[in-house]
């Protein structure tokens, strides 16, 4: 968000706030401008969509300084969730079913969300209730730090369900 300031504002009347936020009262932009100089500070339109404009008087370099680094912070702190998909077909082995179950358990660990994907070939399309039962169990395999957001659907060939962690942090 860039700011007007100083030469910039060419407002007839300005709310003025002072460097130590007091309320300096409704002036001219050309008088507002001039206080601001004789401190060497800079004249900010900090709220132009207000009647009259509020204007601060401020060091504009320091106050951008600031704004970008609050920024960086915020950026560092926030968590892009994503969707990570595990798939497997109706005649999953048992050993290759668990390993499936820990990568999820490891996504979901991570702060992701989980897709489970069950894919029906040729004559398996008559046995849908075989993956249906297998997308449950694996929900139920990971229901300590999981929760079922969408139940198995069919959907085409696949039938998929999601998994989201639980937010609970204890």
């Amino acid at each position: 968000m860039d700011h007007e300031i100083n030469e910039e504002i060419r407002d007839k009347e300005i709310r003025v706030i002072g460097a130590d936020g007091a309320q300096l009262g409704i002036m001219s932009a050309e008088t507002a401008l001039r206080m601001a100089e004789e401190q060497e500070l800079d004249l900010v339109k900090i709220a132009p969509n207000s009647t009259p404009p509020v204007c601060k008087i401020m060091d504009y370099g320091k106050f951008r300084f600031e704004q970008l680094k609050k920024e960086k912070e915020a950026k560092k702190n926030q968590h892009v969730v994503e969707i990570k998909e595990v798939r497997m077909s109706p005649n999953i082995d048992t050993n290759d079913f668990n390993t499936k179950v820990k990568s999820a358990l490891k996504f979901l660990k991570d702060g992701d969300r989980v897709k489970v994907t069950v894919r029906f070939r040729g004559r398996e399309m008559a046995h849908t209730s075989i993956g249906h039962d297998l997308l449950v169990k694996f929900g139920s395999d990971c229901s300590e730090i999981a929760n079922v957001d969408k139940a198995p659907k069919l959907d085409g060939r696949h039938m998929s369900m999601f998994l989201s962690p639980k937010s609970n942090k204890k």
